[in-house]
């Protein structure tokens, strides 16, 4: 047994972080543009006076940095050679994943937008494994900007029971073509104010609860009927977050993506991947609060010592330290156990390991966040330190990607035999 991480990997970190010193540094530090990281950052990234959007500016940049991972090899890491990739694993994503995150806020990797010089691409997995030859013809320029394609799965009143969802689609006829009359409104369709497309479950048969019966359409997002009704602000803005209606919307029959009826499989198919991926990016931000923490406890001296030699400083420190360790170690694990499996069988083998890393993680880089702002005092609760904008953003993975309380069932149907490989 080697605890060690593959020499390759370690010089690809290296790689990584110069490619980091080389391009994005000096992009971040030029023409004012570290206003979206200090302490401007959520007034420099929100077009409050419209909607709350992501300012243009703003996304302009993430834009140019992706485009100079994108020439430099990085950005289609993770997805498979034949769309330029390098098929990189789960242990080596988890790994980098943290990597990035530990050093804090920056160009580099900004979480806030699922923005990473080393791409989390769920789509192109969508589109691999489901779509058409057409549909996977969109997957370059998915990754290059000229597609962008939103998910259509929780709705206002549905969000973990989506196989109650509301939205139907039924056959249709429209100027002789056939296709689909869909009805129904969506929540939380992250980046429809820029979207082409909209990957948009709906059922078209079976009743409420039923897996079966539910299909996924991509949507061209101007299409007649789409509607965006409300864009939902958030703890950590800026907001790409809408509710989206959908009234009597036609698409024709090459608008479906997958099997009819089975489309809760595209909705499922890079879960684990996702869950994993962001466990290691909490991780990382975790370890950053952590560390900073120490490094100004030792520097600060009120009453003429340091802040490190009080006990009340360093014992929830220890415990923080001692959580990320043990996490680290099952987050490696389980993401090179999902390395050697297929993704049936991480679903019936691995799949509560996966939600024990992503319901902790997140708890914790919020704990470590909330601790770090504890230790800075005053300047730890304002806007010149990182910790409250972390604290903010992972907060929401509490409830996103699966909630606490969905992950805490799905590792209690595993260790109760009610689901998985032991189901009695």
């Amino acid at each position: 047994m080697d605890f060690n991480l593959p020499g390759d990997l370690v010089a690809y970190l290296d790689e990584l972080d110069g490619f980091i010193a080389r391009e994005i540094k000096p992009l971040e530090e030029q023409d004012d543009n570290i206003r979206f990281f200090d302490h401007r950052r959520e007034w420099a990234r929100t077009d409050f006076e419209n909607g709350g959007l992501p300012r243009a500016e703003w996304e302009a940049l993430l834009r140019k940095a992706k485009d100079r991972a994108d020439v430099a090899g990085h950005l289609r890491f993770a997805i498979p050679k034949r769309y330029g990739g390098k098929d990189g694993s789960n242990l080596w994503m988890a790994v980098i994943r943290e990597h990035f995150a530990c050093k804090g806020l920056g160009l580099h990797n900004d979480l806030q937008n699922e923005h990473s010089i080393v791409g989390n691409l769920p789509i192109v997995t969508m589109l691999d494994r489901y779509g058409t030859d057409e549909q996977k013809a969109m997957i370059d320029g998915s990754i290059r900007g000229k597609y962008r394609i939103t998910f259509g799965l929780t709705e206002p009143e549905h969000g973990s029971d989506a196989t109650h969802m509301q939205t139907k689609a039924a056959p249709a006829t429209r100027d002789n073509v056939k296709g689909w009359l869909i009805n129904g409104e969506k929540m939380w369709t992250t980046g429809m104010h820029v979207a082409t497309h909209c990957a948009l479950f709906a059922r078209t048969s079976g009743k409420d609860g039923d897996a079966r019966g539910i299909t996924c359409f991509l949507v061209p997002a101007k299409s007649e009927g789409v509607k965006v009704e409300q864009y939902m602000w958030t703890f950590n803005m800026p907001t790409d977050h809408p509710r989206v209606s959908f009234t009597e919307v036609f698409v024709p029959e090459d608008a479906l993506f997958g099997e009819v009826g089975k489309g809760l499989s595209l909705a499922q198919c890079f879960v684990h991947e996702n869950r994993i991926r962001q466990a290691a990016s909490s991780l990382g931000a975790a370890v950053y609060c952590i560390q900073e923490s120490v490094k100004y406890a030792r520097a600060r001296k009120p009453f003429g010592k340091a802040l490190a030699e009080n006990q009340a400083i360093q014992w929830p420190l220890v415990e923080l330290a001692t959580q990320a360790e043990m996490l680290r170690l099952l987050i490696r694990k389980t993401a090179w156990e999902m390395d050697q499996l297929t993704q049936a069988e991480v679903e019936h083998t691995l799949s509560d390991k996966v939600s024990m890393c992503n319901f902790w993680a997140n708890r914790l880089c919020c704990d470590a966040a909330d601790r770090a702002m504890q230790v800075h005092g005053g300047m730890g609760y304002s806007r010149h330190k990182p910790f409250e904008h972390i604290y903010r953003h992972h907060r929401r993975y509490r409830i996103t990607e699966g909630s606490e309380e969905i992950q805490k069932r799905k590792v209690a149907g595993f260790l109760f035999g009610y689901m998985g490989a032991g189901k009695h």
